[in-house]
């Protein structure tokens, strides 16, 4: 990883369609309670940051292929590296949903 590597925001979009084409995948939202209610990502799970620990019991399996996004993506990046130190062999950081261009659920 580069000293900017920070600055290479994924494109959501692209990621959402990783997503959605990966059998068996699960869609992490790692922002607040109250910033997924005002819209998030359709078949997203929301489990905050801070609240990361809860993934071993919603998502036992290791190897299940996770996506995980934010606001921005600064959130998700740290997430994908909680995660991976958590064990997690298949996670992948795909951005913030202020770049997403599909149709948000409130």
């Amino acid at each position: 990883m580069g000293l900017f590597d920070f600055l290479n925001t994924p494109d959501i979009n692209d990621g959402v369609a990783r997503f959605d084409s990966t059998a068996d995948a699960v869609l992490l939202d790692v922002r607040t309670p109250e910033e997924y209610v005002q819209g998030h990502i359709p078949h997203s799970r929301n489990i905050p940051l801070q609240e990361l620990n809860r993934v071993e019991t919603e998502v036992p399996d290791k190897a299940a292929p996770l996506f995980v996004y934010c606001l921005s993506g600064a959130r998700s990046r740290h997430a994908v590296s909680e995660l991976k130190r958590m064990g997690y062999v298949n996670v992948e950081n795909i951005g913030g949903i202020n770049g997403y261009r599909g149709k948000a659920e409130k």
